[in-house]
């Protein structure tokens, strides 16, 4: 992994979610420019419409949330945008144009469902403030997660564990996606979820053969 990646190598930071979900999925929307609407991906868009105004910004009770702000990191080689970022008085903060004193930020990245038994949410939303912190130079120790489904908002510690789970994803991303490579099918509960399921086939393809076995099973067929 480059100390820093150039603008034109910077990737999706939204995708680094659908790869700790799957690397399949990932390499199909990223790499294949695959995708596919379902009822759960058109739920997640609804939802996000209130946080999709990157001229929003507004100060409640001496918080200031700004929506769909902008990021990016060259460490990590990711573009994106944060659904809303809460900048809170502290003596560890930054400077803000136009405001007095310091504020410190803290990601909030809305989902359309509940929470996910493996990490990717939690990796995103990390993503997300390792890129404010490369942008402000300052150090965030946690973010939220806010769900749709159920209506809550979660803290998340963005601990040393999640960091290196971080950089790992957006390695491996990065080599996945110059080399143009997309891993074969595991199938898991997920896939049942999945907007991908039907490009993805992967129920039909996780017990298709390698192709030179299957050319060479097909010639031993024919010549008995």
């Amino acid at each position: 992994m480059p100390s820093e990646y150039s603008p034109d190598e910077l990737l999706p930071l939204s995708g680094i979610q659908h790869f700790v979900f799957c690397r399949r999925q990932w390499a199909l929307i990223h790499v294949e420019r695959q995708w596919q609407e379902n009822v759960l991906t058109v739920e997640g868009k609804q939802l996000h419409k209130r946080t999709d105004d990157p001229f929003f910004s507004e100060t409640r009770q001496g918080i200031i949330t700004t929506r769909a702000m902008p990021v990016a990191s060259y460490r990590l080689g990711l573009v994106g945008v944060c659904d809303v970022v809460e900048f809170q008085e502290s003596a560890e903060g930054v400077h803000l144009p136009g405001r007095d004193g310091l504020y410190l930020p803290a990601p909030v990245e809305y989902k359309r469902g509940h929470e996910k038994q493996d990490a990717c949410d939690e990796a995103q939303l990390c993503a997300q403030a390792i890129c404010l912190e490369e942008m402000l130079l300052v150090k965030i120790q946690q973010g939220y997660l806010y769900y749709g489904e159920t209506r809550r908002r979660v803290a998340v510690p963005l601990d040393s564990a999640l960091r290196k789970l971080v950089h790992e994803m957006c390695a491996e991303m990065h080599a996945y996606y110059q080399r143009g490579y997309t891993p074969r099918v595991r199938t898991s509960k997920a896939c049942k979820s999945c907007s991908l399921a039907d490009i993805c086939l992967p129920e039909l393809l996780e017990n298709s053969l390698p192709a030179s076995k299957y050319i060479r099973q097909t010639i031993e067929e024919q010549t008995k």
